[in-house]
C-alpha cells in the first residue's frame, strides 16, 4: 500500500512536471516569437531612422548649397567698376542659373542709356559687394526658397560711396542644383 501511494505521488509529480515542462516550452516559444517580432520592429525602426537621416542630410546639403549659390550670385551681380565688368556679370553666374530669358533680360540689362552710351562709364558708377547673410525656407516641390540680405557699396563720379541694403529672393532647384528664379528688392 505504501508503495502504491508512493508510486501514485511519483506519477502525479511526473505528470505535473510534464505539464510544467509543456507550459514552459509553450511560453518559451511565445517568448521567442515576441523576440523575433521585436527584432523586426527594431530593424524597421532603424531603416526608417536611416531614411529620415538621409533625407535630413540631403536637405541640409541642398539648403547650404541654395544659400551659397544665392550669395555667389549676389557677389558677381553687385561687383563692377566699369561697363566691361558690368557686361561680364552674367557670364560669371551663368552656370548656377536656369532662369527664363525674360528674367535674364530684366536682371542683366545692357547698362546703356537711350543714346547707346554707357551709363556705367559716363556716370562713373561702381558697385562693390560688401557682405551678405543667407536664409532658406522649407523644401517645396523640389525647390528651396532662399533669401539673402546683401550690403552693397555704390558710388558715382563726384559722389560719396554709400552702403545700400538689398534683399535677394531666389528659388533653388535641388534636381538641377541651379537657381531657377531671382527677385531683387532694394530696402533703402
Amino acid at each position: 500500500m505504501k508503495n502504491k501511494v508512493l508510486l501514485s505521488i511519483m506519477g502525479l509529480l511526473l505528470v505535473g512536471l510534464g505539464i510544467m515542462m509543456s507550459i514552459t516550452n509553450g511560453k518559451r516559444v511565445q517568448i521567442e516569437q515576441v523576440r523575433k517580432e521585436v527584432a523586426q520592429v527594431t530593424n524597421k525602426q532603424k531603416h526608417v531612422t536611416t531614411q529620415i537621416d538621409n533625407l535630413q542630410t540631403t536637405y541640409n546639403a541642398n539648403d547650404a548649397k541654395a544659400k551659397s549659390k544665392l550669395l555667389e550670385f549676389a557677389k558677381a551681380y553687385y561687383t563692377f567698376s566699369s561697363q566691361s565688368d558690368y557686361d561680364k556679370r552674367f557670364s560669371k553666374v551663368a552656370d548656377i542659373l536656369s532662369i527664363s530669358n525674360n528674367q535674364k533680360n530684366q536682371l542683366f540689362d545692357s547698362g546703356l542709356d537711350t543714346t547707346g552710351g554707357s551709363r556705367i562709364d559716363n556716370l562713373g558708377l561702381t558697385s562693390q559687394y560688401q557682405i551678405a547673410t543667407g536664409y532658406t525656407s522649407d523644401l517645396n516641390n523640389q525647390t528651396i526658397e532662399a533669401l539673402a540680405t546683401v550690403i552693397v557699396q555704390t558710388s558715382g563720379t563726384g559722389q560719396k560711396a554709400i552702403n545700400q541694403t538689398v534683399l535677394l529672393h531666389g528659388w533653388f532647384d535641388i534636381k538641377t542644383q541651379k537657381l531657377v528664379s531671382i527677385k531683387i528688392n532694394t530696402t533703402n
